[in-house]
Parts: C-alpha cells; sequence; structure tokens
C-alpha cells in the first residue's frame, strides 16, 4: 500500500519505530531542538545527499521542517527520485511541540529557555552555543536613564545572565518620557531598584547587580571589575572619561553613546586593540558647546533607537559576531533619518592609551575633565 502524502504527529508517533526521519532545515535550526534519531539533510542537499544516507527506496521515510512546507519540497524531491513511501510531517516540528510530544532540546537550555530563546537558536551566528555564552555573560551598565533603559531592557530580552546597572538618582516625572526602564509608580525611588524589578519582571533569568552610587576614582575599578563589556550610557563628560581610563585598567571593552537633541553617536572602544575615548575626544567640548538634555533637550524616541544600537554592540562583542565599532563611530541623524560613519584611529600621543604597560591614573574629573583638586 501506497504511503500517504502527509502523516500527523499522533500517526508518527505510532510508527516512529519503523520510519527513517530526516530533518531538511538547517544546522542551526537542528541544533536548537529535533526529533530523536533523526537526520540532518539540509533541503538544498537532498538530492545530493539521500541516496548515500538511505540508498534503499522502498525504506519508509518522513521528512519534516519547522512548519511542513520545505520538508513538502523535499518530499516532493524524493518521490520524483524514486522513493516509494515517503510522507511529510504535517505542522513540521512547531506543530510536534504544541501537541506535547518528546523531541531533543539543546544541551545546557531547559525547556522554557529553548522556547524563550528560540529566535536565536536558530540564527546561525548564535544557536545553542552563542545563546549559552549570552546566559554566562556580565555587562555593566553606566547609566539607568534614557540610554540604559533600552540597552537593560534588551540585553535583558537576550538572556545576558547578569546585568550590572551603576545609578545613584531617583526617577523623576521629568524621566518618564524617554526613560522606559521607569514608570509612575517609580517615581522617587532609586534608578537601580526600579531598572531591578523591570528586568527580573522581563526575563526571571537575569540576575540584576545594583550599584547605587557615583562612580569615582576610588570604587570604579571594583564596581567594574569581572565584566564582560561594560556600556557607558552616562549623561556626562567626566564619567565617560572615567570609564574610559578604567577601562584600560581593566581591558574590558566599552560600548559608548551619546544623544543631543535629534542626533545620536555610537562607537566600541576596546582598550589596546583600536582606539580609546580619549583618542577621539582628547579633550571635552566647552559647556556652551554640549549643554545636558536638561538644558537643550532631547527627542523622546532618540535614546530608544541609539541605545538599541548600544545594545546590538554588546551582544556582537559578546558573540564575538560581525563588525564591531571599533575605530567607527557611528552617527545618527533622526530628523533627517540617517547615518554616518567617521573612521579614526589610535592616537600615537593619546594620554590615556599610548602607553599600553601604563594606564592612566585614575583621578576624578572636574566639568572640564581636568583632574579635581
Amino acid at each position: 500500500m501506497a504511503s500517504p502524502l502527509e502523516i500527523t504527529p499522533d500517526e508518527l508517533i505510532r510508527i516512529a519505530e519503523d520510519v527513517v526521519l530526516v530533518d531538511v532545515r538547517e544546522r542551526s535550526e537542528h541544533d536548537a531542538g529535533h526529533l530523536a534519531a533523526s537526520i540532518l539533510m539540509p533541503l538544498g542537499s537532498v538530492q545530493r545527499s539521500i541516496g548515500d544516507a538511505i540508498p534503499d527506496q522502498r525504506a519508509p521515510i518522513v521528512v519534516y521542517c519547522a512548519t511542513g512546507v520545505r520538508s513538502a519540497v523535499a518530499a516532493a524531491f524524493l518521490r520524483e527520485m524514486g522513493y516509494q513511501a515517503v510522507s511529510n510531517l504535517v505542522g513540521g516540528i512547531e506543530r510536534w511541540k504544541v501537541e506535547g510530544k518528546p523531541w531533543i532540546a539543546p544541551e545546557g537550555l531547559t525547556q522554557t529557555q529553548v522556547d524563550r530563546y528560540s529566535r536565536h537558536l536558530n540564527l546561525p551566528n548564535v544557536g545553542a552555543a552563542g545563546q549559552l555564552a549570552l546566559l554566562g555573560s556580565r555587562v555593566a551598565i553606566v547609566g539607568a536613564g534614557g540610554l540604559g533603559s533600552p540597552v537593560a531592557l534588551y540585553l535583558a530580552a537576550a538572556g545576558v545572565g547578569t546585568i550590572g546597572i551603576i545609578d545613584y538618582d531617583t526617577v523623576d516625572s521629568s524621566n518618564l518620557q524617554r526613560q522606559i526602564l521607569h514608570d509612575v509608580d517609580a517615581v522617587g525611588s532609586l534608578k537601580t531598584e526600579s531598572a531591578r524589578e523591570r528586568i527580573i519582571g522581563l526575563n526571571p533569568d537575569v540576575k540584576v547587580e545594583t550599584h547605587d552610587v557615583v562612580l569615582d576614582s576610588a570604587n570604579v575599578l571594583d564596581i567594574l571589575s569581572g565584566y564582560d563589556v561594560i556600556v557607558d550610557a552616562a549623561d556626562n563628560f567626566p564619567t565617560r572619561y572615567l570609564i574610559n581610563d578604567a577601562s584600560l585598567h581593566l581591558r574590558i571593552p566599552v560600548v559608548h553613546a551619546s544623544i543631543y537633541r535629534f542626533e545620536g553617536q555610537v562607537s566600541v572602544f576596546a582598550p589596546y586593540q583600536g582606539p580609546c575615548y580619549r583618542c577621539l575626544f582628547r579633550l571635552p567640548p566647552p559647556p556652551e558647546l554640549a549643554p545636558s538634555c536638561e538644558t537643550g533637550g532631547v527627542l523622546g524616541v532618540l535614546p530608544g533607537v541609539v541605545g538599541s544600537l548600544q545594545a546590538t554592540e554588546a551582544i556582537k562583542m559578546i558573540l564575538g559576531i560581525g563588525q564591531p565599532l571599533v575605530g567607527r563611530l557611528l552617527i545618527y541623524d533622526a530628523l533627517e533619518q540617517d547615518t554616518s560613519n567617521l573612521q579614526f584611529s589610535r592616537d600615537p600621543g593619546c594620554p590615556a592609551c599610548a602607553d599600553e604597560a601604563s594606564p592612566p591614573r585614575l583621578v576624578d574629573y572636574d566639568e572640564s575633565c581636568r583632574p579635581a583638586r
């Protein structure tokens, strides 16, 4: 009797021991979860690989993919090649999972995590190994305001295992126009505590370490030590320069960003592998040319765009994928909806990173970023 063209999960369960299962998805999808004892044979390789894997054209075969579309194509190929008993799993592995049938999950991830991070698991450059790397990573975010808010939310959603939040301020009603970590009920409370509650509510996988202190030369190394990436979401030049100098001591990369009115800038400073913040801005601009957001204003959605770029760069650094913005300053203009890239190199005369054997002395800076007396 001819094999049915399609087979349901319940029907497959009854005959599973008597058929050959063929997974026609890509390797990253297979690694993210598959049916037991299935042969991986991506759709593009089916016609050239099936003969070696299954030489008997009378063997009962069930092909499957994510939802049953690619496997229907594969089943048609096999029938044209002379295979006589080929069935397509209706609804693919997604229906199989929904119906609660057994499947093989990636090692090291719980079933809940497989479901939560399924879109990452299907990415060729992430997969199960990358997700485990994210879950094992530690990222410090200096500032829980406009930039720190989207960074924290997207890193938490991505499954970064430990997020440190450094901020000494409390939530003000004027923050709510852009600082999406916080809500009306948080007004008056510490930003670190508001951030902790929001992050854990979003993803209980994430451990949140809070530091409700002013970052200074006495505590910066202790606080930032042990993190894999530092996200500079500060809103003032003294803190930016201090973060830069500390990163050179700790050799931890910094994902930097700044915003003003309708424009944002993003870069990555990899200690001694590329330029540092002082290579780009040896001296800060005078205060009248760089007023704060409080004075100059800022479009509410701008930190969301720029902070999302920071989160992207942090994830790229953790996973070692793509081309991070090392030696490049990405400039985003919200009014023109335009981006540009400024390339820059290490400054051989940089007062911070010119001598790798002698990182800069840690000092507290005044508003002009000169050592405070």
